[in-house]
């Protein structure tokens, strides 16, 4: 069949879901994947074709894209921070905004001299803690989450990329000790859409990312940040900061109650769209 004729089809069946451009991103995303056609090369030969064989898992992927499932995990991949990650269903999928962080994180102490002991609550896939360790010299870092599955899906990744990462299995509403030595960093990305929150979200989010990982309920939105808060406190070395990844709703919530806590120099910062998207703060 030639290509661009599927092409047609996933544009016709899809235009319900996606705009016509972010069709085309993910079509070529599965060529490019499964029988190696960018869009470079089928503007260059429109006409090429390929077999019955190689035809079935792009119809595959666009019945499971019909049925709201995210384009990272048909692939079970995504790129995070110049890396990819395998990911699955029981993994959050890493989003622009959290390299954002990450990226802050680097600048502060990619030019430091000292090994720096970071620990990162929530880990899912491990984006955040491999990146650290891979950009950071020296740095020594703890990853922990509440799911075994979690954790697998961590592990995985960090033996891909060669890149050491110890992983704990906690859960962090429960437990009172994060490691036994001090921490220079502690940074979270963790869940934080309220209930009300949730007819914002798509339903290939709603259907198919986990909630453990999302969703807090409307009565307490920063019960995991108060908490992490209250661990920081115990953990982190004098000068020792703490990141967040917050609710874009609740950036002055979180200013107050860091204020509270003792927290400071404590920093706002927005995302590339504009919203108050993550927070530092320094224990001193």
């Amino acid at each position: 069949m030639i290509i661009k004729e599927i092409q047609h089809i996933f544009q016709s069946e899809l235009q319900s879901l996606y705009g016509q451009e972010e069709i085309d991103i993910i079509f070529f995303r599965l060529t490019e994947a499964y029988v190696n056609i960018t869009k470079l090369s089928l503007a260059l030969q429109p006409g090429i074709t390929i077999s019955k064989t190689e035809e079935q898992p792009l119809f595959e992927a666009l019945s499971r894209l019909k049925q709201h499932e995210p384009l990272q995990q048909i692939l079970g991949s995504t790129l995070f921070y110049g890396r990819e990650f395998h990911i699955d269903k029981h993994v959050l999928i890493p989003r622009p905004e959290t390299e954002e962080l990450v990226d802050w994180i680097v600048r502060d102490y990619r030019e430091t001299e000292k090994s720096v002991a970071i620990a990162d609550i929530g880990t899912g896939s491990g984006c955040i803690a491999i990146s650290l360790a891979a950009h950071i010299p020296g740095a020594r870092v703890t990853a922990i989450d509440v799911s075994e599955e979690a954790l697998r899906v961590a592990r995985r990744n960090a033996k891909t990329h060669r890149i050491t990462v110890d992983f704990v299995r906690k859960d962090i509403l429960t437990t009172d000790t994060l490691c036994k030595d001090k921490l220079d960093v502690i940074v979270s990305n963790p869940p934080y859409v309220r209930d009300l929150e949730k007819k914002e979200m798509k339903d290939n989010v709603l259907l198919h990312e986990p909630h453990l990982a999302l969703f807090v309920s409307d009565i307490q939105p920063l019960v995991f940040y108060e908490k992490i808060a209250q661990l920081a406190v115990e953990h982190l070395a004098e000068g020792g900061r703490l990141y967040f990844e917050i609710n874009q709703y609740l950036g002055s919530e979180m200013v107050t109650m860091m204020e509270n806590m003792g927290f400071r120099d404590i920093r706002l910062k927005k995302d590339l769209s504009g919203n108050d998207r993550m927070l530092r703060a320094t224990w001193l």
